[in-house]
């Protein structure tokens, strides 16, 4: 009883008026933008309406949830969740219940009711746990032992991730890493002689996975990047898909196929994974460039409200966390719409909101749900008095 009552009186002193539903309807106008062409896109044996709208009501239940859990008790449990996902990841590789779902990526737990992607949730958890780890570091922050933890942090669950052979999610959890080390204060005395050290040795690695006897990338990874590199001598090869998506978005022209009929071919036909890693194909190809624009607007109204709720944010680690959160988004809807457009060599990377896939739609619902929990907070005096309940 005496639980339910604390919970009840957390939850009433919230400063309600700062809920932002201006932002969970942004985000569900996306979510309905990216069932509406997956139903178009998708033949009706891989596109079920009424498991779309189940996810699509989880996702939003997911947000609530979420939204009023104080994200100072979630980082309290963080070291065990930490564990937790870590060890999620290593089993999709090390363990009977990996699934490949015929990629030769082993990404996937396989609980026979339902498929999940144990890396979309480890951004999240690695987020998290920076976050914590700054917090409670803050008074003694400019070390570079401080610097080595907190890479330590990131880097386990991202080779259990990496050797999954998931490139993109790697290099994801690396992005949000550097954002949130150089808005953590750690101090220009510890990031500048790291970064004199780290940036020749990823100009030399970038030299060197292009040598034939480099043994960093498999095989399809390199080539995807050569292809990238030199993309006129591999126009029909591993640049094939992405010659493809670019005559998809440019087919969309304007106004997109959408307005002038069903009957018309679609070019995104001929696109592989358009349901999630080339969503941006048949959005550009059925809604022109009238609705990229839009739907760029929309996700970067996203983003920018991460930002705002970083900087309004209570606390210190409140602050860190909307920080990695708006990285983590950014990073991943310029990926993805860069490798659609070949900006980027081709990996795979989910479209925030907008690309299928339950493990996806329900991290991405999970970090809306803290954000908005952190602009709910009630006011805690001053940052540096404030300590993790």
């Amino acid at each position: 009883m005496q639980e339910r009552i604390r919970q009840w009186l957390q939850i009433k002193r919230y400063n309600w008026r700062n809920y932002d539903f201006s932002l969970v309807v942004v985000v569900l106008i996306l979510s309905l933008i990216s069932s509406y062409i997956l139903s178009i896109a998708l033949p009706d044996d891989d596109f079920s309406l009424k498991r779309q709208a189940v996810a699509l009501i989880g996702g939003l239940f997911v947000v609530f949830i979420f939204s009023i859990i104080d994200y100072h008790d979630l980082c309290l449990y963080i070291p065990i969740i930490y564990i937790l996902s870590t060890l999620m990841a290593a089993a999709t590789k090390f363990s009977p219940l990996g699934d490949d779902q015929s990629t030769g990526s082993y990404r996937w737990l396989d609980f026979k009711v339902i498929k999940f992607q144990p890396s979309e949730i480890c951004k999240i958890v690695v987020i998290l746990a920076l976050a914590t780890f700054f917090f409670r570091s803050r008074e003694h922050l400019k070390s570079f032992k401080n610097f080595f933890i907190a890479t330590a942090i990131a880097i386990v669950p991202t080779f259990f991730i990496l050797i999954q052979s998931d490139l993109s999610s790697s290099v994801v959890i690396m992005v949000v890493l550097i954002m949130m080390l150089l808005c953590s204060g750690i101090g220009r005395k510890v990031l500048g002689p790291i970064a004199a050290v780290v940036l020749p040795v990823i100009a030399f690695l970038f030299w060197y996975i292009q040598q034939p006897s480099q043994i960093l990338l498999h095989g399809y990874q390199l080539e995807r990047i050569m292809g990238w590199l030199h993309p006129e001598t591999e126009a029909l090869g591993v640049m094939y898909q992405q010659n493809n998506s670019i005559l998809s978005i440019a087919s969309g022209r304007l106004y997109g196929k959408l307005l002038e009929g069903t009957e018309m071919s679609r070019n995104y036909t001929s696109v592989d994974v358009i349901e999630s890693d080339f969503i941006w194909a048949p959005i550009s190809e059925e809604f022109g460039f009238i609705g990229c624009i839009i739907i760029l607007a929309l996700l970067s109204i996203i983003i920018i409200k991460c930002f705002f709720v970083a900087k309004n944010a209570k606390d210190y680690l409140g602050m860190m966390i909307a920080i990695g959160i708006s990285s983590m988004i950014c990073f991943q809807t310029f990926f993805n719409v860069g490798v659609a457009t070949s900006l980027l060599p081709n990996t795979g990377l989910p479209l925030p909101f907008l690309s299928n896939g339950l493990t996806s739609l329900l991290s991405n619902m999970m970090t809306i749900g803290i954000l908005l929990n952190i602009g709910i907070q009630p006011n805690r005096g001053s940052n540096s008095s404030f300590e993790i309940r």
